[in-house]
């Protein structure tokens, strides 16, 4: 069973300097809130237990993946088309566990992602179509991450057209002025939040959601399916030394 997320605890090196507060108290810019991913499940990863909390406290959370996640698998007689139409199910089913109001996938080939002007027009796009103010997405900043795992190419893809988006693109209404034509108008992001950071500086304590951060991620059989020590595995990767499980992001506060 998993609990139901409560308000989140919110703890950051520079802007909070160290205070412990709720999620409606600290972000007043979390009204609604866009998580870009890379692949089905990195979301998940990164943000699952404090989109519980910002959705359990009103915001609307919606989550855009940027590729199709066709590439994720060890199993020999998966087929590509099946293994797409099942991560698709998997992330929608994911979002419904977080409380997530709606996933959009821009289908690009998983492991191909390349950031160009294609790109960088569909994530502006789903910002201009969103308005979210806040921006949850990959640190595109560093290939090895806490000397510990290697940034994946697509991750950094989608976070680096992912802040280029943020800033200036889909502030300025001549960039793609086609979508002004569409009814979009241009949109200012408020803050930024980076996960899989060398440079953390806002902790999220998700120690009450750390069950349904498992629950939601258990939503993507194809991938933890077979590992029967997913469960414990993942409460290790965000246990701190003190004993309570984080989400650690790199924070950017944007005032134009």
């Amino acid at each position: 069973m998993f609990r139901t997320p409560s308000p989140a605890k919110i703890h950051s090196d520079a802007s909070l300097a160290g205070k412990t507060r709720h999620a409606t108290d600290s972000i007043a810019v979390a009204d609604t809130v866009l998580v870009i991913a890379a692949h089905p499940d990195d979301g998940d990863f990164g943000c699952a237990g404090y989109t519980a909390q910002l959705a359990a406290s009103g915001s609307a959370v919606d989550f855009l993946v940027c590729t199709n996640g066709a590439k994720g698998t060890e199993d020999r007689a998966m087929t590509r088309e099946r293994l797409i139409s099942l991560r698709r199910e998997e992330q929608r089913e994911a979002c419904r566990r977080m409380g997530a109001r709606d996933v959009y996938f821009l289908e690009n080939e998983d492991g191909e992602l390349v950031y160009d002007r294609r790109l960088l027009e569909q994530i502006v796009r789903h910002i201009r179509l969103l308005r979210p103010a806040t921006v949850i997405t990959h640190d595109p900043t560093d290939i090895i991450i806490r000397d510990s795992f290697i940034n994946h190419p697509d991750h950094r893809a989608t976070g680096t057209a992912t802040l280029d988006a943020v800033y200036p693109t889909a502030r300025d209404h001549l960039n793609f002025p086609e979508h002004l034509e569409q009814g979009l108008e241009p949109h200012k992001v408020r803050q930024v939040l980076l996960w899989s950071s060398n440079h953390p500086n806002f902790d999220v304590d998700i120690t009450a959601e750390v069950d349904l951060k498992i629950f939601a991620l258990s939503a993507h059989a194809t991938q933890f399916g077979k590992q029967e020590d997913f469960a414990t595995f993942s409460r290790e990767r965000w246990k701190s030394e003190d004993g309570r499980y984080l989400e650690r992001f790199r924070r950017l506060e944007l005032s134009f």
